[in-house]
């Protein structure tokens, strides 16, 4: 190469320096760049657009949404027939355990399909969580508002569906509130039921060790219902659970709100709310505190969730 072209390479080397120098000094009087958050978007717009994302990907998901509303018509139709009209009959204690009976048995079957079936689909939105979050695209709590939320008109048209076959099937009495309160208790039932199924698979590693986890759960739940063994013949040292087990409020909620102001006499000469009281140790005013007590549990469910998605990554680099 000459020695025009060396001057040449040099000039312009020193050139570029210069502009590189520059250019990398603020000027006098400017400020830093500053973003008020780490994302390019508010709160409320990322809490729609993941709650919108959710509802493409349950729409696009019909082996998930449409089989569970498949099932929960199917298992309705069963349970209507085993326990045909025996809402209506109180003569006897064992017309009200049947009539208990159903309840107890919707609360737990479809209960825990629910909570089984959204962890697969959980754990896989959550791997894609992890990507979208790394990439900036919204923070942990609005992916977690809308996995939450995108559950709840679903599972509204779940309550729908099986209340209005099991309750006209089953023969419970035909008024308002009594009506009300069936499709309060089994809507919020199934919602804390699959809120509890999230919250497992945000706590766990992957779906897998969630469902061996949860297992354990169900069987407790199960046995401190309140329904296998009533809260009035359970150990003084172990009650304690028993206020603290969603299903024992939610059989509370439902027993009562049926059965809890009846005069009607069984055979022993106790009235049907005397027998519920003695019995089962159900009060027909507590009605009222058995419905906000299954709302927090939803409450408590939804927000543990959404801090596990927060606190937790399970990711594998």
């Amino acid at each position: 190469m000459s020695l025009y072209g060396n001057q040449y390479f040099t000039i312009k080397f020193r050139r570029n320096k210069a502009l590189i120098k520059e250019l990398s000094t603020p000027p006098a009087g400017s400020k830093d760049l500053y973003f008020p958050t780490k994302y390019s978007q508010t709160f409320i717009t990322q809490c729609m657009a993941c709650l919108w994302k959710q509802h493409l990907s349950y729409w696009r998901n019909p082996p998930y949404s449409a089989v569970r509303l498949l099932f929960t018509t199917i298992i309705a139709l069963l349970f209507g027939t085993i326990f045909w009209n025996v809402g209506s009959k109180r003569q006897r204690q064992q017309d009200l355990f049947n009539a208990m009976g159903s309840m107890y048995a919707a609360v737990l079957f479809i209960g825990i399909q629910n909570a089984t079936s959204v962890q697969p689909v959980v754990a896989i939105e959550r791997t894609v969580f992890y990507r979208e979050r790394a990439a900036g695209m919204y923070s942990a709590l609005p992916y977690a508002f809308g996995q939450v939320a995108i559950e709840i008109p679903y599972i509204l048209i779940q309550t729908l569906v099986y209340g209005v076959i099991v309750y006209s099937m089953i023969g419970f009495e035909w008024t308002f509130i009594k009506f009300f309160w069936y499709l309060f208790f089994m809507f919020f039932t199934f919602l804390y039921f699959t809120f509890y199924g999230m919250m497992a698979v945000g706590l766990t590693p992957d779906h897998n060790v969630a469902a061996i986890v949860s297992f354990g759960f169900y069987l407790i739940w199960n046995l401190f219902s309140g329904f296998v063994i009533p809260r009035t013949r359970m150990p003084v040292w172990w009650r304690w659970y028993f206020w603290i087990c969603p299903v024992s409020w939610t059989l509370y909620g439902l027993i009562t709100s049926q059965f809890g102001d009846i005069k009607d006499r069984i055979e022993t000469g106790e009235t049907v709310e005397e027998f519920i009281r003695s019995y089962f140790g159900y009060r027909g005013d507590f009605v009222g505190v058995a419905a906000a007590v299954i709302v927090g549990f939803s409450l408590l469910f939804g927000f543990t969730f959404a801090f596990s998605i927060k606190a937790f990554n399970f990711q594998k680099r």
